[in-house]
């Protein structure tokens, strides 16, 4: 599928906001676009959704190397080489309020679930500091940490995630970010008796599960994190593998 690039900003750091025409099947949070990036010997790179309106398709996202920076500074009008939408995402249990739980470039696609849910949410996202912020004003509710203390409260998101679910409030926790964050949550969250589920992050390169390159062990078997997820139920996830 071809898009056409609506606009691409640098918004903080090395994290740009690419805006695209985008005519694919409805799209759900958690859920990444599969992008070429340059000459045709670069792979695709996924792109996790930040949202999709109006036919429209947000994407944040970091420069990390050769491609992630070419697609940085593409023009309103160049073409995209897109596939998608992949993967599976985030779905809610029982229209139950939502916690979220990000950390850096994780923070997009829950950006997306907290537009998309019916019921309340509130986002615990961390950041390395002040410099790195980004999307956090745009939540309905949320707390900000960082690293270094620079904004926000100084610590990580997890350190708050146990407090809030002793109210019982919370019917589940969707994470996204770093994979200790994401151990941490799982974690907590199975002490609490508590749903979480995260989004995995592994280098892919067909994207549609053919290649096997994005496999991980989840549920006593190894499944492929672009076909069988993103999104994984975090109980089943081996985090020690």
């Amino acid at each position: 599928m071809l898009s056409t690039v609506l606009s691409c900003a640098r918004i903080v750091a090395h994290t740009f906001d690419l805006r695209i025409s985008f005519e694919g099947a409805v799209a759900r949070p958690g859920q990444f676009l599969h992008i070429k990036c340059g000459h045709s010997r670069l792979l695709r790179r996924p792109i996790s959704l930040c949202g999709v309106e109006d036919r429209v398709a947000r994407l944040v996202f970091a420069v990390k190397g050769d491609g992630t920076r070419w697609l940085a500074g593409r023009k309103p009008g160049d073409s995209l080489d897109v596939m998608g939408p992949l993967g599976n995402g985030f779905e809610p249990i029982d229209d139950a309020p939502v916690l979220l739980v990000g950390g850096g470039i994780g923070v997009p696609p829950l950006l997306f679930a907290a537009k998309a849910a019916k019921a309340e949410t509130h986002a615990l996202l961390g950041f390395r500091s002040s410099e790195h912020v980004c999307l956090a004003s745009e939540f309905p509710s949320m707390t900000l940490f960082t690293d270094d203390g620079s904004a926000g409260i100084h610590g990580y998101p997890h350190n708050e995630l146990m407090k809030l679910l002793d109210s019982g409030k919370w019917g589940s926790v969707f994470a996204c970010g770093p994979h200790p964050l994401l151990r941490s949550a799982a974690k907590i969250c199975a002490e609490a008796g508590v749903a979480c589920f995260v989004s995995m992050e592994e280098r892919m390169g067909c994207g549609t599960g053919a290649c096997l390159v994005c496999a991980c062990a989840v549920g006593g078997t190894y499944r492929r994190v672009c076909r069988d997820g993103p999104v994984f139920n975090a109980a089943e996830v081996n985090w020690n593998g």
